[in-house]
């Protein structure tokens, strides 16, 4: 099927430039600036980048990389209609980056539609909304122990959200609900689930836009996973559903299973459940990740996050959530998750459970963080990166099906960000031990 012209589309629609992005193994975004009159080569060829400037596991001695654009992703600015921004996939010596996360998804979504399973998510991308330095909240009147979905707060900031909903709304991504979230100067978005790559592509979008938009107000948007120790973290739960190679029938739905769920189902499930603690380091990939995932109860009463391997009915309380008859909700990532390698791992993951039929075990009813202690045998998440790192690198199934090039990758350069971490020096070790 060919492919659209993106010469042309310029023209039509009076796109004068285009941000030709990718996202690195650090979920940083990419780009360069091409005029119109320089498209068609690109499409063609691609832009060039020098590999070893993101974070990719590349040298200053590697050949080119270059970006070839998907027509397919194009996203029209609606700040600014003269630009369109387009998602990449990246080539060197004419070959595709095999670690490149857009590569890495369509991947292992090739080899599901191989095995006749088509891949769907949605995303709750939660995020705060701070004064320019980070430092605190932007709204100094949201005060509330429990502000979540406080009508006030809410709209003290209707400029920034209206903007950001209006903008999904022209595009067409069905946003259907706005909130004030579980901390102060927390927010949360939803819009219409999609299939797998669609759904990374404008979760990768959205996190541009969502911060373009707040600069432009003059606030900064972050999805730091805990930026304040005292506050709920930043989510970014996972709504999962798996269908036949058609895209028409869910193939999580059983009326006849139990909570309408099917064998299929619940096999992709144990999977999620058996190699968790592999995929912690895809769905919560930096230090302070785990300052969400493990951290005390918040001024609300609730971190909302979970801190086990473990999954329920409808209960918030669990990793992994049952919250109708046709999808799961995974719990467990949050705001630094590659929006790429995040739905590759999880899918992953799932097959390996179909394929080998894994039992996801009994869910429990109980309520986690008040009766969590009373479960024998349930397994924790890991308490830090480097835990993570360890068990994704011994995950060798895992490995395989995500492409040990992108987790060989992944490991090296998230080991290096933790040993930099690791010998910093903080103002809690000077307070407690300059004197022992």
């Amino acid at each position: 099927m060919a492919k659209a012209n993106l010469a042309e589309i310029a023209k039509k629609k009076g796109i004068k430039y285009f941000q030709v992005s990718f996202i690195d193994l650090f979920g940083v975004m990419r780009a360069k600036l091409v005029p119109a009159s320089a498209i068609a080569g690109m499409q063609k060829d691609g832009a060039g980048f020098a590999g070893f400037a993101a974070w990719l596991d590349m040298t200053p001695a590697d050949s080119d990389m270059f970006a070839i654009p998907d027509p397919d992703s194009l996203i029209q600015l609606p700040w600014k209609p003269e630009v369109a921004w387009l998602a990449a996939d990246l080539y060197m010596d004419g070959k595709e980056v095999a670690h490149a996360p857009r590569n890495t998804l369509k991947r292992v979504l090739a080899e599901a539609e191989k095995q006749g399973y088509y891949m769907k998510h949605g995303v709750e991308c939660e995020y705060f909304l701070t004064t320019p330095d980070g430092s605190e909240i932007s709204d100094a009147a949201d005060t509330q122990e429990k502000p979540c979905y406080d009508i006030s707060a809410l709209m003290r900031r209707y400029d920034v959200i209206r903007e950001i909903c209006d903008a999904m709304l022209s595009l067409g991504w069905g946003p259907y609900q706005n909130d004030h979230e579980d901390a102060n100067g927390q927010f949360e978005m939803n819009w219409d689930y999609d299939h797998a790559l669609q759904t990374a592509d404008k979760q990768a979008f959205f996190k541009y836009m969502v911060k373009t938009i707040a600069e432009n107000h003059g606030l900064r948007a972050t999805f730091m996973p805990k930026p304040f120790t005292h506050l709920t973290g930043n989510g970014c739960h996972m709504h999962i559903s798996v269908w036949d190679k058609t895209g028409k029938k869910n193939l999580f739905h059983d009326k006849k299973g139990e909570l309408g769920i099917s064998d299929v189902g619940y096999h992709f499930l144990g999977g999620m459940l058996n190699h968790a603690q592999g995929l912690c380091a895809i769905t919560n990939p930096t230090v302070n990740s785990y300052k969400r995932i493990n951290a005390p109860r918040t001024t609300s009463g609730a971190t909302w996050s979970p801190s086990s391997i473990t999954y329920g009915g409808n209960n918030r309380t669990h990793m992994i959530r049952i919250p109708d008859d046709d999808r799961f909700e995974l719990r467990l990532a949050d705001g630094a998750a590659n929006p790429y390698l995040m739905p590759a791992a999880v899918m992953a993951a799932g097959l390996d459970g179909i394929a080998n039929k894994t039992d996801p075990g009994k869910r429990l009813d109980i309520d986690m963080y008040a009766d969590g202690h009373t479960v024998k045998g349930a397994k924790k998440l890991p308490l830090n990166l480097l835990d993570a790192l360890r068990a994704l690198e011994k995950d060798k199934t895992l490995a395989s099906m995500l492409g040990k090039e992108t987790v060989s990758a992944f490991i090296k350069l998230k080991t290096g960000e933790w040993n930099d971490y690791a010998s910093h020096l903080t103002d809690w070790e000077r307070a407690h031990t300059l004197d022992c």
